[in-house]
């Protein structure tokens, strides 16, 4: 019988491996299932080179629990080792020192175990003593076992087993109980081990017999040998990557919209399938989607680094070699090969998105409205992804037509191109709701673009930096007229009394609604074109817009909503009610405008006076003087809007004319919505 102590350089690697593996200690199964399979392919492969040439017999893995013992038994059949190599790989642990340790990987448990080779020993994290009973396959060879109970000494003496291989018998410690429940080493075998290389047995199959669930004598086998990802993607059908689809996602009801099979062995080693899901709304983005296996054995879901950002909203496998096994998402993001890994997949993504455009252009656009998130997100957060994807990349317009930027451009530039010779891009966000707005667009023949995804604010910035000479507008942003400027705006008939006078007929009586501001103004529209219309600032609604998306911005989103109330002065209804009110108030005014016109032309006089001396110059009765001015005509400005506020209060003209445009814009609510209906019915009787 041997005894010895571990080669380590400190006498507390056990508790510093239990405390700072903890966090992760759940992957201690892993790691003992993983060896098992390693040592089971190590046989496989010398049987393949005739350096074994005996059977190789049942090569399944086996988990098992033994509750009455509080032991978990890993056992294989795999080669197994001798006397010398547990010295040599269990005894010995290349540890430079545990305050490096430490400083180093303080907070990083995966890298701990990879980084200094420490598989085998993730057992310790849930152990109180581990035992190895080993046989190696070469010939002659003695059965040995090996024990440890979480201190630098260790025990090796012989040990009866019939064959090669290895059971790894861990005896779970009383604050790891939960490792000796059958439900959760199986959803852990499930998390793991569902897709390594070597069948992997947990317990027995069960079948429903004489009333209840009995055990049979088959093993249950937990993972699948040979996942989809490993073949050879001519042989497979669209049914066999649906199938795996919902292997993967047992939860996912939808079908994905299409799917890549990855498959590269230069300059590194990845294979793997990437599926499109159908997303609805943002519930149903979850980044943590793609499983990430090295050699079939799952490392994790949180793939950032790894697969390009916009990419992590995608669902599937990716598989690779060539990222070590135990490593940390921070170390990934800094590894070349996972660079070009990166790199790698973002192209394979835009060639299989590109070549289905150009071979199927009508089931690409069948499928744009959901694909269009995925390369949104990726032209506005990956440059190269913006410069593959510009070619297959749709707009699409109120009428269901869909088009290339560069189809578009071709459309719209002859009818859409302003008097400064920009191209202006109208959209709307909601057809329903802007559907006053798209109809006016469209009688100037004008073409207007379905803008209603969840990145589309983001984008009409993007798309304005990228192409030359264009601004994109939405409909409701300014009159029909304005929207594309091609000539001098049509003069407004009006003096400038009688607009003010209109336009504080409509301000007066404007709803005070929380958080929203209204401008009013006057413009000669032509008879044809509604008496009333409410626009929306493009600049300030898309601030607003991206103050959800952007940091920094959130200033935006705390400013109130502003709308400017244009009035048509050539709509028959706009001038009844200047007529009216010129009939019905005109005599009260008449003093009022006089005296605001004589105490206009005494400041104008006053002011052209001071501006010819420096501040400091004034005198205070001249500061009294410019101060009592202005003082008394706002006040006469102030007694005439009380004038024009009275009589617009009942008119009821006026009332009905604002809220049809608050109606149309969804902002009639309420009480004020039902004023507006029992209003209607009096006017129409």
């Amino acid at each position: 019988m041997q005894k010895g102590n571990i080669g380590v350089t400190t006498e507390n690697i056990f508790p510093v491996i239990k405390k700072f593996l903890y966090s992760d200690h759940e992957i201690f199964l892993r790691e003992m299932v993983s060896n098992a399979v390693d040592a089971t392919q190590k046989i496989k492969t010398l049987a393949d080179k005739g350096d074994f040439k005996g059977e190789l017999g049942d090569l399944t893995v086996r988990v098992s629990l033994d509750e009455k013992n509080g032991t978990l038994t890993i056992s294989d059949h795999g080669i197994g080792m001798t006397e010398e190599e547990i010295d040599k790989y269990i005894n010995q642990i290349a540890f430079s020192g545990v305050n490096d340790f430490l400083d180093k990987y303080k907070d990083n448990a995966n890298a701990i175990i990879g980084h200094f080779g420490l598989g085998f020993y993730s057992a310790f994290m849930v152990s109180k003593k581990v035992e190895i009973v080993t046989r190696s396959y070469q010939e002659g060879a003695k059965a040995v076992k090996w024990s440890c109970d979480g201190s630098p000494e260790f025990t090796i003496e012989d040990a009866e087993r019939s064959d090669r291989g290895s059971d790894i018998i861990l005896y779970i410690d009383d604050d790891c109980k939960e490792y000796l429940e059958k439900n959760q080493i199986e959803e852990l075998l499930q998390k793991y081990c569902k897709f390594m290389s070597v069948p992997v047995a947990f317990g027995k199959e069960t079948e429903w017999k004489d009333g209840k669930q009995q055990e049979t004598d088959k093993d249950h086998i937990i993972n699948n040998v040979e996942p989809l990802w490993t073949k050879t993607p001519s042989t497979l059908k669209d049914e066999d990557y649906k199938s795996f689809y919902r292997t993967l996602y047992p939860m996912q009801f939808d079908e994905p919209l299409f799917w890549i099979h990855l498959n590269v062995d230069y300059p590194f080693n990845l294979t793997g399938i990437l599926y499109f899901p159908r997303i609805k709304s943002n519930i149903d983005i979850q980044r943590n989607k793609i499983q990430l296996y090295c050699n079939q054995v799952f490392v994790t879901d949180q793939v950032e680094g790894i697969v390009p950002e916009f990419l992590t909203l995608l669902h599937g496998v990716i598989d690779s070699p060539d990222i070590p096994l135990n490593v940390s998402r921070s170390y990934l993001q800094s590894d070349r090969d996972v660079k070009k890994i990166s790199t790698y997949i973002t192209k394979k993504v835009a060639d299989r998105l590109n070549s289905i455009f150009k071979d199927n252009r009508k089931e690409y656009e069948e499928k744009w409205d959901d694909l269009k998130i995925f390369i949104n997100y990726g032209m506005l957060s990956q440059e190269d992804f913006y410069d593959r994807a510009k070619d297959f990349c749709l707009l699409k317009d109120v009428d269901g037509k869909y088009f290339t930027l560069d189809e578009y451009k071709t459309l719209i530039k002859d009818n859409q191109t302003d008097k400064d010779g920009n191209l202006v891009y109208l959209y709307a966000n909601n057809k329903e709701e802007e559907y006053s707005y798209i109809e006016a667009a469209k009688a100037k023949g004008y073409s207007v673009l379905l803008m209603d995804g969840q990145l589309d604010t983001p984008i009409v910035s993007m798309f304005e930096q990228k192409l030359e000479k264009s601004r994109f507008t939405r409909v409701d942003a300014d009159i029909i007229e304005r929207l594309i400027v091609k000539d001098d705006t049509p003069k407004n008939e009006l003096d400038a009394t009688q607009s003010d006078n209109l336009s504080e007929t409509f301000r007066s009586q404007m709803p005070k609604l929380d958080k929203t501001e209204f401008n009013v103004e006057v413009q000669a529209l032509g008879e044809q074109a509604q008496p009333v219309i409410i626009t929306q600032s493009e600049y300030m609604r898309r601030m607003k817009d991206m103050s959800r998306y952007q940091q920094g911005m959130s200033f935006y989103g705390q400013m109130p909503d502003s709308y400017t109330l244009v009035l048509n002065s050539d709509h028959p209804l706009i001038k009844k009610v200047l007529d009216e009110e010129t009939t019905s108030i005109a005599e009260q005014l008449k003093p009022i405008e006089s005296e605001i016109k004589g105490l206009d032309a005494r400041l104008s006089a006053i002011r052209q006076m001071q501006d010819k001396k420096k501040y400091d110059e004034l005198t205070q009765d001249d500061k009294d003087m410019r101060s009592n001015a202005e003082k008394e005509l706002n006040e006469q400005k102030d007694k005439k809007n009380g004038v024009i506020s009275e009589y617009a209060k009942n008119n009821a003209i006026v009332h009905q004319l604002i809220d049809l445009a608050l109606l149309q814009n969804g902002m009639l609510k309420g009480a004020s919505l039902d004023a507006f209906l029992k209003r209607s019915v009096d006017l129409i009787k």
